[in-house]
């Protein structure tokens, strides 16, 4: 009878949320009101900014905390919806060393060559730093800087199992993500593309132009499909050569490789309709040439592997002889280039408000990328504090991403962890391992990419086994409700959408 009972309940779950999911995002931007229409007060913020609205507090916990715990709607009604969001906007102003204090220390390498144990260690590394971003997501008070921080990591993503990647993930969040989602966009861009990372994973320690190499473009063995042509990536088994003996042996080994040009274009900067072409790729590619990883694993340009000759990037040229400068030139010129104003603006738009941003939100949002100089907390700023998003017709208008589900879980219920090992499994289960999504594109926060009626009944199985109190590590507060009524709370229609 029960079976029966639980089986019904996760029909009814897949038949309320899949049809919810799809049309919350057209629905909710055809009831998304003009801004000039909304009242505002004498600071100019909307109104809703200046008040003490549980629910309107409720929404924004929602959005730019992995949710609420029991407590922090009285926390922030005290201290004011407004002051509490421009503190999140400063995470250096917020004492954060009870949530550093649980985060499982980092094992260091093994000294052995042997590619077993680089391997095993490879795996560890992931299960641990997939352990540590769960915690930090859950204990954290910075919470903004860590929504922001799973963000900017799937819009630079990078593939945690190929090859040397993992050695270098500890420091690309910690190093390139993590110190600049608030900083200007052009010094997160460059940190990442100076990163062994994204170095590494895009195959850009290899490119050499064509003087230097054997002027062979996208050399490697391992490919994978995209909505565009092909792009290859090299073996990642490949250990990493020391750059000068790569340099005298480049017309052997290396070749002109497009893979991060492209995608700084496509995915990083001006998106796949920012006016770019085949031959911008080849040129920003060859600007990159020289920029690797030294034997240390950290990065290097090396004067021999690059192409030194003329190139022109959108219409701009850039003169021979430039060396690094000729990277960095193309940095300044994607990152201020209006494309990239609309591109970003439109994704954070997509990631805070509704998976069908509001055009007149994404156009203010990129001109204040563009008024600042791609200043990321002001564009941050205007999207979370205009009368677009804290409308009411976008509350739980998204559909939570399986990080998302299980982080805002355990703060919901006040549970305690002090292992998260389990975490990182059911993450697995739901489809989105931490540091494993392999193409550039990095792991969707659109519902279209996470509802279906097999995984509404894995997300199901996962709120019963936390309610039950069975999970390791995991301790449930003593005025927790029954296991049952705090399954089905979990699990319910509802809590799927935030």
């Amino acid at each position: 009878m029960n079976r029966t009972r639980f089986t019904g309940f996760l029909i009814a779950l897949a038949v309320a949320v899949i049809p919810a999911a799809e049309l919350t995002g057209r629905a909710a931007e055809s009831r998304i009101p003009n801004p000039e229409s909304r009242p505002s007060t004498s600071s100019g913020r909307p109104e809703a900014l200046e008040g003490r609205d549980d629910a309107t507090i409720t929404h924004a916990l929602n959005r730019l905390t992995f949710g609420a715990r029991p407590g922090d709607v009285d926390r922030v009604r005290a201290m004011g919806l407004a002051a509490w969001i421009d503190q999140q906007l400063h995470p250096g102003r917020i004492d954060d060393h009870a949530a550093e204090a649980v985060l499982p220390p980092l094992d260091n390498p093994p000294n052995s060559a042997d590619p077993k144990d680089l391997r095993r260690f490879a795996r560890q590394q992931i299960q641990t730093l997939a352990g540590d971003k769960i915690l930090r997501a859950m204990y954290s008070e910075r919470q903004l800087q860590e929504v922001l921080v799973d963000f900017w990591f799937n819009h630079f993503n990078v593939y945690a199992a190929k090859g040397r990647t993992a050695e270098f993930l500890p420091e690309y969040e910690r190093d390139v993500i993590r110190p600049h989602v608030f900083d200007r966009f052009r010094d997160l861009l460059e940190a990442d593309a100076k990163s062994p990372a994204m170095l590494f994973y895009l195959d850009n320690w290899l490119s050499a132009g064509a003087e230097q190499g054997s002027g062979i473009r996208d050399q490697g063995s391992k490919a994978f499909a995209r909505r565009r042509p092909r792009t290859r990536f090299s073996d990642p088994r490949s250990p990493i050569p020391d750059p000068q003996k790569a340099a005298q042996g480049a017309k052997r080994k290396r070749g002109l490789n497009e893979n991060y040009g492209r995608e700084l274009l496509e995915l990083h900067t001006l998106g796949v309709d920012g006016g770019y072409t085949q031959q911008d790729v080849i040129a920003v590619a060859r600007a990159f040439t020289g920029w690797t990883i030294d034997r240390d694993g950290k990065f290097r340009f090396v004067p021999a592997l690059h192409d030194a000759g003329k190139k022109i990037v959108l219409g701009h040229e850039i003169k021979a002889g430039g060396g690094i400068d000729d990277g960095e030139k193309v940095l300044d010129i994607v990152a201020s280039h209006p494309a990239t104003a609309h591109h970003i603006a439109f994704e954070l738009v997509q990631r805070l408000v509704a998976d069908e941003p509001p055009p007149a939100l994404v156009d203010r949002a990129a001109a204040r990328f563009k008024e600042t100089n791609g200043d990321v907390r002001e564009v941050v700023r205007t999207i979370i504090t205009s009368p677009e998003f804290l409308a009411p017709s976008v509350r739980d208008a998204k559909f939570k991403t399986p990080f998302e589900l299980v982080v805002s879980a355990v703060r919901t219920t006040g549970a305690t962890v002090s292992d998260a090992r389990g975490f990182v499994q059911t993450l697995q289960q739901l489809g989105e391992p931490l540091y494993m999504c392999q193409p550039p594109t990095g792991y969707k926060d659109t519902a279209d990419a996470w509802v279906s009626a097999g995984g509404l009944v894995t997300r199901m199985n996962f709120a019963t086994r936390l309610a039950s109190g069975t999970m390791p590590g995991v301790t449930l507060p003593p005025d927790a409700p029954a296991s049952s009524q705090l399954a089905l709370s979990l699990g319910s229609p509802e809590f799927q959408r935030h």
